[in-house]
């Protein structure tokens, strides 16, 4: 990867990647699919429609008329733009998916079932205690990266696959995140835009899931497409409107690649295909009653027109093969018996050694590199250094994103307060059992003295989390 920061070269900062995509030939104009494949991604949408609908009245919970706005993006994405072996979902060669909106896990089941790799049956036992299907997505199902649910944080992470495939991976999967339109309203969406626009991580295609309706009342721009478009396109995305439920449109969308990362924003409406409640409000996580359910199940399935089923395309086998087990310290540091020594110099000290054990352990920071000494490992391993500037919810979701499928050791660094704002993130990480490690300087009480905003000892947040000692979170304190 290029050296980064702002006082890089530009053309040093971001060098042109070669164009991905999906089509048969990424340099050649578009090519519609046939008739046929296009009515098997219709009939393969309203499948998916019928399977959340179904699991979700079985338990009793949970949200079909949001996994019914996004049945064509689900189609189209895992049965046609798609690379991935689905008896082997974590393949690192696999193109990656981030359910971002995670209350519509029911449709990626759906999708996962529909390839052959969950059985459907297992789909009546959502949320159920003994069931590994629970009502968001969690890694310990094989085909989950992340959790998610938790609203706002997906893009981070997929930004963090996205950059370790392009930089550290140089490979051809493509990373594809679904989200809602109500989460947009956070905060940590648009960090992540502004990372992925700046890094023009051009394997990244986020797909803005417009069904107009929130939770409680409309999302704010409801059906506003192109006010969505253009604040993309502010961040320096390539950005397309597309009809969400087109399943022509959105084929055509997800092979447009350009040097920069794809948002596609797809007009979608909330609990589409079921009568009396599509474009409906109050309808948000809700499960039909059963007879409502067995009416719309009985007519989305008087659309399909085949039982066919699509096969998704292989991917290509470029990912190199590594292994992050046993990466051990060279030798410890070297340190004079009395000497006095700041721990976040300590820490930077021993990172940049520690770089020297494997190419696979690589450091964030959040403009605060010269405080926390991680701008030591920048110096000595300058390819594996990533600048995630002052947006740290941001930086600890891409430092999840890079940890997934064990593809980096990573080390993100700030001031230990301002990890406090990206809390919900951590919480998620632990929840995922990450392998990233967060060392937080500049805490307690001395630095009191110097400003009081960064006077406070976040320590205790650490046993507030769960599988804490599987989230590698390494509290640095100054001292003399």
């Amino acid at each position: 990867p290029p050296v980064t920061g702002p006082r890089a070269p530009a053309a040093a900062r971001i060098p042109r990647s070669l164009s991905r995509s999906n089509c048969a030939d990424p340099m050649a104009e578009y090519h519609k699919p046939d008739q046929q494949t296009l009515q098997s991604l219709r009939d393969t949408a309203n499948r998916l429609r019928v399977l959340s609908i179904n699991s979700t009245t079985a338990a009793g919970s949970g949200h079909p008329t949001s996994c019914c706005s996004a049945a064509e993006i689900m189609s189209v994405l895992f049965f046609h733009s798609m690379k991935y072996k689905p008896q082997d979902p974590r393949n690192p060669n696999n193109d990656r998916f981030v359910m971002s909106k995670g209350h519509a896990a029911p449709i990626l089941y759906a999708a996962w079932a529909e390839a052959g790799f969950v059985q459907e049956s297992e789909l009546l036992n959502l949320r159920k205690l003994d069931s590994i299907l629970e009502g968001h997505p969690v890694p310990k199902q094989e085909f989950v990266d992340v959790a998610t649910g938790s609203l706002g944080q997906g893009l981070g992470a997929a930004c963090g696959m996205a950059y370790t495939g392009k930089f550290f991976d140089k490979a051809s999967y493509r990373v594809f995140c679904l989200l809602g339109d109500g989460e947009v309203s956070e905060g940590s969406v648009w960090e992540a835009m502004a990372f992925a626009g700046f890094y023009k991580l051009d394997n990244l295609v986020a797909i803005f899931d417009v069904n107009r309706l929130g939770q409680s009342e409309p999302a704010p721009l409801q059906h506003k497409v192109e006010v969505y478009q253009k604040r993309c396109e502010a961040f320096g995305w390539h950005s397309l409107v597309v009809d969400g439920h087109s399943v022509e449109e959105l084929c055509k969308a997800l092979c447009h690649v350009k040097n920069q990362p794809t948002a596609i924003i797809a007009k979608t409406f909330k609990g589409k295909g079921i009568s009396g409640v599509e474009d409906k409000e109050n309808w948000h996580g809700k499960p039909l009653p059963k007879e409502l359910a067995e009416k719309s199940i009985k007519e989305i399935e008087g659309k399909i027109q085949s039982k066919k089923k699509l096969s998704p395309t292989l991917p290509v086998e470029d990912a190199p093969v590594i292994s992050i087990k046993n990466i051990k310290m060279p030798s410890p540091p070297g340190y004079k018996l009395g000497e006095k020594i700041a721990t976040r110099k300590a820490y930077g000290q021993a990172l940049a050694k520690l770089g020297h054990a494997s190419d696979r352990v690589i450091a964030l920071d959040g403009d605060t590199k010269n405080s926390t000494f991680a701008e030591l490992f920048k110096k000595e391993h300058p390819g594996r250094y990533i600048e995630c500037y002052i947006a740290e919810q941001n930086m600890v979701s891409v430092a999840i994103g890079c940890a997934t499928r064990d593809r980096t050791v990573a080390f993100a660094s700030a001031f230990a307060t301002f990890f406090t704002r990206a809390f919900d993130q951590i919480r998620m990480a632990a929840i995922s059992e990450s392998n990233i490690n967060l060392c937080g300087s500049h805490c307690g009480v001395s630095i009191g003295g110097c400003i009081e905003s960064l006077c406070i000892c976040i320590c205790a947040h650490r046993w507030e989390l769960p599988w804490c000692y599987h989230l590698g979170c390494h509290i640095v304190c100054s001292a003399v």
